[in-house]
């Protein structure tokens, strides 16, 4: 199924989704498949799963680190792709790509495209590809039935939303504030003119991400965007909490995605 298609049948049935993360080969590849089962245990909608990079400079420390001890023990992206296939294959939901541009220029792009769908990938998201350098990329992207997930930000001008809005596919990837991964977000109501600018602009769903920590940050999403993207705070939960405590935090944040904050209407 399309990953559009998806989020349409699954937007249906819950107004808010939950899209969570990631870092393949850390702390290990079976640390990795574990998350993957708690995750479906919890009713995660989405993952993204990470190819690691030496400069991930959208990310914080915790992904900083994690990234580099996955690169030390080895990791390869064969290896990456052999477990994307294996998880395509023994999980429902979507998995989608998430890494940086030089992983994929290496690969070369109609090799990328071919290989990520041939592992069972529904699209990508690529942290520091701006624009307009991601038209060839796309094109490959759509003939190999790949949804390219672009990123919008709170600095973005109405003109260059529209720009997005005109090539994006599956949904769009809004950045909650300037800077990187891991740092708590203020949910306040410059965050909500700013995803209101984005809906009055762009039709396709809104994900939202960047210091979405808790299950009261999910829950207040309601009405505001359609996914809710936890990725730090998940794997924090992992290191400090152990399997039973992550799987307990994913069904906390699954369930803030039913329930909306007391005095709303949503």
């Amino acid at each position: 199924m399309a990953l559009a298609d998806y989020l349409t049948r699954k937007l249906k049935e819950r107004g808010l989704l939950l899209m969570t993360h990631a870092v393949v080969g850390y702390p290990s590849l079976d640390d990795n498949w574990a998350m993957l089962e708690c995750m479906h245990e919890a009713g995660v909608d989405l993952v993204e799963l990470q190819l690691p990079f030496s400069e991930p400079i959208a990310d914080g420390p915790r992904f900083i680190r994690a990234n580099q001890e996955a690169l030390d023990h080895g990791l390869h992206r064969d290896d990456y792709f052999d477990f994307f296939a294996r998880a395509a294959e023994a999980f429902k939901f979507p998995l989608l790509f998430m890494g940086y541009y030089n992983s994929v220029f290496r690969m070369g792009h109609e090799q990328f495209c071919k290989r990520l769908r041939a592992a069972g990938g529904a699209g990508y998201i690529i942290a520091d590809l701006p624009l307009e350098e991601a038209r060839e990329l796309d094109a490959f992207a759509h003939r190999h039935d790949l949804a390219p997930i672009h990123i919008v930000t709170p600095l973005n001008a109405e003109a260059r939303l529209k720009a997005i809005a005109e090539t994006a596919s599956g949904f769009i990837y809004c950045v909650a504030r300037k800077g990187v991964t891991g740092k708590a977000t203020q949910l306040d109501a410059d965050l909500q003119d700013y995803m209101q600018r984005c809906r009055r602009i762009i039709k396709l769903p809104l994900a939202l991400g960047f210091g979405i920590r808790t299950a009261e940050h999910v829950r207040r999403l309601h009405g505001v965007a359609d996914i809710a993207i936890v990725g730090s705070a998940c794997l924090e939960a992992w290191e400090t909490r152990g399997r039973q405590g992550y799987r307990a935090f994913l069904q906390e944040l699954h369930e803030a995605t039913r329930d909306t904050p007391a005095g709303t209407d949503h």
